[in-house]
């Protein structure tokens, strides 16, 4: 899927501004000429409106360097007065500026690493749900579900983020969006993704593939099927690849002694070779359309497998994936995906809070799709398919870092963003 949100970031550069003088002789870094100064014991920045844009400057017409999570509490480093903030600015980290509008000072200590949710086994960061057939009706209050006109409606299929679930004044649970609505459960059902993951390189070799086909057909040797009782491996099991052989034109693998599957059951990652643009061990990522598979890279050593989808499209078709050398220009926990603004789509959908998402050329990218599970072959519009937990790992691993309480982060000169090879 390829998303037509409006990202609140965007790529520059700029010199970096940093309050490290008053810090260094332990003094507030927060006095402003001709303003009163902060008491001395705050230490932190609660942001009051979700995804409040950071800069790389104290200037709301600087650069981006992200976004900061509703709720988050960052570190204080530094006050600021600049452009277009009717509060001071605030420095909560290395070329990052936030504005006081958007932030209230606090003596609470910034929002710890270990205090965010752990990744669930799914790899979701939380609940999600599907709405059904029939469509749903969205409340902004709970005291008004099912009683006043609702504020909004939903479409069959449209997928949304639940935040909690309540008990309404009918008796009936509801459930409240990251939107802020109130939706029946009777409506929806809830997401259950694929929990498929692909397999760590430990000895920096590939040698594993994945079954991509129900039902494979087991074979005692290239040509010859098995016997009724000997069952070739399920769906999205990883199997090692022992032996490949042609027979009568087909391409045969032997996954263990005596049990044989049609390499088009499979899909096996192969290794390549860094492009140009990769320098020394860097790391990057390798997208093969032929095979849909993506493979991790750290300088020429393969650290990690799996399967994809992407797009169904081909050449310059608007659902292909781009190919060519790519960076990650743009990292976010979550983004919307739609199609809800363009007048001549077929169908549409709305895909809320997709997950783990890194954009490596204008709004296509590598991200975690929980509504298919048709992973080992093109299924999107562009962008590149992973299962959530698949997604989530590459998130972690790939550049730039995202800080703790940022809900989004661009790429700087010393945190630059992973190169993506799309072939």
């Amino acid at each position: 899927m390829r998303s037509r949100a409006s990202l609140r970031v965007a790529l520059s550069v700029a010199s970096p501004l940093f309050a490290a003088g008053a810090l260094a002789q332990g003094l507030p870094p927060w006095a402003p000429e001709g303003r009163p100064p902060l008491p001395e014991d705050v230490v932190s920045v609660e942001i009051t409106r979700p995804d409040e844009p950071i800069f790389r400057t104290p200037d709301v017409h600087g650069p981006r360097r992200g976004a900061a999570a509703l709720g988050a509490r960052l570190p204080l480093l530094g006050v600021k007065p600049g452009p277009g903030c009717k509060r001071d600015w605030f420095l909560v980290g290395p070329e990052a500026w936030l504005c006081g509008d958007g932030g209230a000072p606090s003596g609470a200590a910034p929002t710890s690493a270990d205090a965010e949710p752990p990744p669930s086994e799914s790899g979701m960061p939380r609940a999600y749900y599907f709405v059904g057939k029939d469509g749903t009706l969205g409340y902004g209050d709970l005291h008004d579900a099912d009683r006043a006109p609702p504020k909004g409606e939903l479409q069959a299929g449209f997928a949304v983020s639940m935040k909690r679930v309540e008990r309404g004044e009918t008796g009936e649970s509801y459930g409240l969006t990251t939107k802020g609505l109130w939706l029946p459960l009777r409506d929806l059902a809830p997401v259950v993704p694929l929990r498929f993951s692909g397999y760590r390189a430990e000895a920096g070799t590939l040698d594993r593939g994945f079954v991509v086909e129900d039902g494979a057909t087991a074979y005692a040797e290239p040509g010859k099927k098995a016997k009724r009782d000997v069952r070739a491996p399920a769906r999205f099991e990883t199997v090692p690849v022992l032996e490949t052989r042609e027979e009568k034109s087909r391409s045969y693998v032997r996954i263990a002694d005596g049990l044989w599957l049609e390499a088009t059951s499979l899909r096996i990652p192969k290794p390549s070779t860094p492009p140009d643009e990769a320098k020394g061990g860097e790391r990057w990522i390798d997208v093969s359309l032929a095979d849909e598979t993506l493979v991790a890279y750290e300088g020429s050593r393969p650290v990690f497998a799996t399967l994809v989808s992407t797009g169904i499209g081909k050449g310059q078709a608007e659902t292909a994936t781009p190919l060519g050398v790519h960076r990650i220009w743009v990292k976010l926990k979550t983004t919307d995906m739609t199609n809800l603004e363009d007048p001549e789509a077929a169908h549409y959908y709305a895909m809320e809070e997709v997950p783990w998402v890194m954009f490596f050329e204008k709004g296509f990218g590598i991200h975690g799709a929980f509504w298919h599970r048709s992973f080992g072959h093109p299924r999107s519009h562009g962008c590149v398919n992973l299962t959530p937990r698949d997604a989530r790992f590459l998130f972690d691993w790939a550049g730039p870092h995202l800080p703790t309480g940022w809900s989004a982060v661009l790429p700087t000169e010393w945190d630059p963003g992973t190169l993506v090879r799309v072939r």
